[in-house]
């Protein structure tokens, strides 16, 4: 899941960025409301952490400009203003909720976990794929009864091959999904932690190509005959 957090106090941006990181999202930066409008257009956002007090274009601006050009993603306001007017305006313009800061961390990641929910087009927020399972809740990976622990990206890139089942993904592609803009890797390295992520699913018992390359193309789910998918 990539998030935008559009937030001009830099220590407060970093701090909950570090925060959503840990947290198995990608979270991308800007400190402007100019900046965050332009990078809502440059890339597909799940979620939308917006300050309300904003240089160049503030919050309530920026939401009603989103809302007004068809954005519908989830947007999460963040104010240290603590009015009922404040929390009226931001709704009215098309926020889909609001915190206060000094920001409570739980209390925020349930807001996020909530609106993502909201959002998806699935009705169950675990994602499957046979004895594959994956609950962006908890951040808890198993197949069948044997849990699977794995590193940060390797979680990112499961995910995103979950919500994407039989759809080649390129690197290209898992990189802009998976990385922050400020670090995108080479694409050798989607192979390498594909590579491991291949062998924790082997060594919890599921097929060796569960993952599976599509020549020149890149990567997709694979579909096995004992599972039971709709989708397929």
């Amino acid at each position: 899941m990539r998030i935008l957090l559009v937030e001009d106090d830099i220590r407060l941006a970093d701090t909950l960025a570090e925060a959503l990181i840990d947290a198995r999202y990608v979270v991308d930066i800007v400190t402007d409301g100019e900046s965050g409008w332009h990078q809502a257009k440059t890339m597909d956002y799940d979620l939308m952490l917006l300050d309300l007090m904003l240089p160049e274009l503030d919050g309530i601006s920026l939401c009603h400009r989103l809302r007004s050009h068809g954005f519908n993603l989830p947007i999460l306001m963040l104010t240290a203003c603590d009015t009922i007017n404040d929390e009226i305006n931001g709704l009215d313009v098309g926020a889909d909720d609001y915190i206060v800061k000094p920001v409570d961390l739980q209390k925020l990641f349930a807001r996020i976990r909530a609106l993502l929910r909201r959002g998806s087009v699935s009705s169950s927020p675990i994602l499957e794929w046979g004895d594959l399972y994956l609950n962006p809740s908890t951040c808890e990976v198993g197949y069948g009864d044997r849990p699977i622990h794995l590193t940060p990206k390797e979680y990112a890139l499961l995910e995103l091959l979950l919500r994407n089942g039989r759809r080649v993904l390129s690197r290209s592609v898992m990189i802009e999904r998976v990385w922050s803009l400020e670090s995108p890797p080479e694409e050798h390295t989607v192979k390498v932690h594909i590579r491991g992520l291949r062998q924790k699913l082997k060594a919890a018992g599921a097929n060796e190509d569960l993952i599976e390359t599509v020549h020149s193309m890149g990567y997709r789910l694979k579909y096995h005959q004992d599972k039971a998918c709709n989708d397929c």
